[in-house]
């Protein structure tokens, strides 16, 4: 009884927060990031070169890196981000956003893309500008770093500091694991106690390796299974191709009007649509929580505005590729009609033409996308737990999220993503306040960065 009153109460405070405080708090701030930045955005073209370029240059450009102040490359830096943000959001969630909030719900999840792009830029500057490093020489950053160094309110980094351990170890950790067993149930029959202790002894052989270990393999699975899943994709949307403009039709008139061609689905207006897009796009390329500026303050940067770039970067391969191709195959598949949800629903799009391959597919993307999720989700766990008990509180927070790695394969994952929502949308809040009070530091960098000569040369 207890339990369900509980679940009753996570589900409800995860609706009051995002029905309008965290809708606000993000749309309102990224607006005032747009104009403080000029429009920010309008750099992506540069960010992609830059980003493209140091990937396909590989240890080159590592060794062109090797006298700046940072412990690993920038783009390793954004792989690690990315390694956490390419998850189960960007499949599952997606699947969650149009059931619960119907095809609209992709229209907001790019609006928030959008707009996400000048949130992650500026957290991803600020967390640069006031990183430091710790006993061990690695650099720690993010709003907890911010907040100390930035506004001399270290008390107020305690406080973001165990939110976003918190949601490391749930959001980027048991969602993730509780999503694959899932999946691998489904397509395999996998019991989720084998999924769990064969994730958790990979995941141990990772985090427990270190930053250096970590990035490697961030970087590696990443590039591999985005590619896997993408590829997948695109074989659906190549034998759907005529029902695409349909499709994202469809997307535009019910994320402005909240009606959809076929009722059924469980959110019907406007505000479904866009609470349940911008909740699950947030979740998707984590713009305004806070998290991904961690990873990328270890980077070795000239400039906090150079990662900055590579922070639009993120957002944009999060939002604008992999997001969009999951939410093609559902629509132009027609799946969505079904009153499915989450794992089922996505597995089912992608099967309805691939039949048994389509499944592994997801299934296998889904296995692989939790396990690297947790691998950078670990890093911003461990960043929170050091500021606040320092670089001793870090292997004690590893084996406890050793521990709920395993149980999350065990568990649901409905009620995990409400509790994902609610402690999503907290650090959210508290984020953002840092960033609107120390916006005039980005526009300040901003303004400074691209005024050199250097800054638009790939």
């Amino acid at each position: 009884m207890m339990i369900v009153a509980f679940e009753n109460f996570i589900y409800a405070l995860g609706n009051e927060l995002w029905s309008k405080w965290v809708l606000i708090a993000l749309l309102g701030t990224g607006i005032i990031v747009l104009f403080a930045t000029s429009g920010i955005q309008k750099y992506l073209g540069l960010a992609l070169k830059k980003t493209f370029k140091s990937y396909f240059k590989g240890t080159k450009a590592e060794k062109d890196q090797k006298e700046v102040a940072g412990n690993i490359s920038l783009v390793k830096a954004l792989f690690t981000a990315l390694s956490s943000s390419i998850g189960v959001g960007n499949v599952v969630g997606v699947g969650t956003a149009i059931a619960m909030g119907g095809p609209g719900a992709v229209l907001w999840m790019w609006i928030s893309g959008l707009l996400g792009m000048g949130l992650k830029y500026a957290e991803v500057v600020l967390s640069l500008v006031y990183r430091q490093q710790d006993e061990n020489g690695i650099y720690r950053g993010g709003p907890m770093y911010v907040y100390k160094n930035g506004l001399h309110a270290k008390w107020a980094g305690y406080i973001f500091a165990i939110i976003i351990s918190v949601v490391s170890l749930i959001s980027l950790n048991m969602v993730q694991i509780g999503s694959a067993a899932s999946s691998l149930k489904t397509a395999f029959n996998i019991p989720p106690i084998v999924t769990g202790i064969i994730a958790t002894i990979i995941v141990a052989l990772v985090i427990l390796g270190g930053l250096d270990r970590l990035s490697k393999a961030a970087y590696a699975s990443v590039s591999v299974m985005t590619t896997f899943f993408v590829a997948g994709g695109l074989i659906v949307l190549i034998l759907n191709i005529t029902k695409i403009p349909g499709a994202i039709a469809l997307i535009f008139k019910s994320g402005l009007t909240g009606q959809a061609a076929v009722g059924g689905f469980a959110g019907s207006t406007i505000m479904a649509a866009t609470r349940y897009g911008v909740a699950r796009g947030l979740l998707a390329n984590e713009a305004g929580c806070g998290s991904a500026p961690m990873a990328h303050s270890t980077a070795k940067a000239k400039h906090p505005c150079e990662q900055g770039l590579y922070g639009i970067s993120e957002v944009f391969i999060v939002s604008y590729i992999v997001c969009t191709f999951t939410a093609l195959v559902i629509l132009v598949t027609g799946v969505w009609k079904t009153g499915e949800d989450g794992v089922t629903l996505v597995v089912h799009a992608f099967s309805k033409n691939l039949g048994f391959v389509g499944e592994a597919i997801v299934a296998i993307t889904i296995a692989s996308f939790a396990v690297k999720t947790i691998f950078g989700g670990s890093w911003y766990g461990q960043t929170g737990m050091a500021y606040v008990a320092g670089t001793k509180g870090i292997l004690p927070y590893k084996i406890v999220s050793l521990i709920l790695c395993f149980i999350g394969s065990l568990l649901g994952s409905d009620f995990l993503f409400a509790l994902t929502d609610t402690a999503n949308g907290f650090a959210v809040l508290v984020n953002l306040v840092s960033v609107l009070l120390l916006i005039k530091v980005v526009r300040a960098q901003t303004k400074e960065y691209f005024s050199r000569e250097d800054a638009k040369i790939v």
